[in-house]
């Protein structure tokens, strides 16, 4: 799978980042940096092509995803990210994903709890029942607008009470608008990794 890494400092955490549908690599890397000065930072790129537009599983209409591909991305995403961890090394695993980059990233949590410690899940929805995982120990912070017409407002709690019911520390943040990421939920992803942001100043002040 292609991605872009940026190699962070020794037992530094590793944050990966999943772009949205029609993005890029590109499009949190950079963010993902910021975000975590000194840490792994790795940004995949979708495998399927929607009419030119990259994704991470294929889907068969608005919403309505492709079961068996989405069995098949999500085994691949999870390689992927455990191949990574034992590359960099790192302690602990974030990520973040954006709409279908939130979906593959969802999926992947249900599939192979405990790979990923820390998941940032903007605008996402899982429109079946997620099958049965333990997550306890698992943080996820759930960020969507009230009016958002990708993602509808019930599909996403609907995804916020599966991930409690498995255990999951869950944070859920709303706005009023609509499928754009607003600042006040930018706010609310860096309060979510300060944690991580301050294992990585710790490691830095003892070296």
């Amino acid at each position: 799978m292609i991605a872009l890494r940026h190699e962070g400092g020794p037992g530094a955490p590793l944050l990966l980042t999943f772009h949205g549908t029609g993005g890029t690599e590109r499009q949190f890397h950079a963010p993902g940096i910021r975000l975590l000065p000194g840490a792994h930072v790795v940004s995949p790129r979708g495998a399927v092509s929607e009419n030119g537009a990259l994704r991470f599983f294929r889907r068969t209409a608005e919403g309505v995803y492709d079961m068996e591909d989405l069995r098949h991305r999500t085994a691949e995403v999870a390689d992927l990210i455990a191949a990574e961890a034992r590359r960099t090394g790192a302690p602990r695993v974030a990520a973040l994903g954006y709409s279908n980059g939130a979906n593959i990233l969802a999926s992947v949590l249900f599939a192979r709890p405990g790979l990923v410690g820390d998941a940032v899940l903007l605008h996402p929805l899982i429109p079946f029942e997620p099958p049965a995982a333990d997550l306890a120990g698992t943080r996820v912070l759930v960020t969507a607008g009230r009016r958002d017409p990708i993602c509808p407002a019930p599909l996403t709690e609907r995804l916020v009470a599966a991930l409690r019911d498995r255990g999951a520390a869950v944070e859920a943040l709303w706005h009023e608008g609509g499928h754009e990421v607003a600042p006040a939920e930018w706010e609310a992803v860096a309060a979510f990794l300060a944690p991580l942001a301050a294992m990585v100043s710790a490691r830095s002040a003892t070296r």
